[in-house]
């Protein structure tokens, strides 16, 4: 009885050392579908922009509200034809309080359009007149480049803000598109449009002119005019 034990034995060893084996296989493959898996989470985070696409389009662009009431400007020209443009506050607030400030101030009276350039804008709102002037102050840029969002695009007829090269250089010169520039958005506080009299602003712009593109004669605005609609707009936030 002992030899026949022992003849057995090997076997038995045999047999367990094969169910080991398969153990450790199977422990080695789950841990191979772990990596995998793994593999699969890198995979997905590179992708990440696609899985978070929908999340790009529902963030809201700051664009003008269809259904809000905008402020009305009136520009008066001295020979008697007028532009009419709305404000958009909920664009780029800080510079319409601006622009009605300057407006209600009465300190566009008098200044004319000294820029004008063909296919491109009529430019205002100078008291001197050659492009150097303004209110004595400047005000911080509403524009997308800089880290303000503002997505009006600076299509034809839209109301925009001249500057430097400081972004935060603006002050009361604006300029009024006579056709579009989609190199100037995102890089100007664009803030209005106008809504009336856009053949005023083509007869302006095709005005003769010499080499700095100032007209020979400066349309003039006689008088320009703000309708808030009973609202009142704060004071401009002004650049320290």
């Amino acid at each position: 009885m002992l030899k026949r034990r022992t003849r057995w034995m090997p076997a038995l060893f045999v047999i367990l050392a094969l169910l080991l084996v398969m153990t450790a296989c199977g422990q080695n493959d789950k841990g191979a579908e772990s990596g995998a898996g793994g593999g699969t989470g890198s995979t997905t985070g590179a992708t990440a922009p696609e899985a978070e696409a929908p999340k790009e389009t529902e963030v809201k662009q700051n664009v003008p509200d269809p259904n809000a009431s905008h402020p009305i400007v009136t520009i008066e020209m001295e020979k008697g034809k007028t532009i009419r443009l709305e404000l958009y506050p909920e664009v780029a607030p800080n510079t319409v309080n601006n622009f009605i400030s300057l407006v209600e101030q009465g300190f566009y009276d008098g200044t004319g359009f000294h820029r004008v350039i063909p296919g491109f804008m009529i430019q205002g709102g100078d008291p001197d007149g050659n492009g150097t002037g303004g209110p004595g102050y400047a005000i911080p840029g509403e524009f997308t480049s800089n880290g303000f969002q503002n997505d009006l695009k600076h299509t034809t007829g839209v109301l925009s803000m001249a500057r430097a090269q400081d972004p935060n250089s603006a002050g009361s010169q604006f300029f009024i598109m006579v056709a579009d520039a989609p190199s100037l958005d995102a890089q100007y506080a664009s803030f209005g449009k106008v809504i009336e009299g856009m053949e005023t602003a083509e007869e302006i712009v095709g005005l003769e002119r010499d080499q700095m593109d100032k007209p020979l004669e400066v349309p003039v605005m006689k008088k320009v005019t703000v309708d808030t609609l009973g609202k009142d707009y704060p004071d401009p936030e002004k650049q320290e």
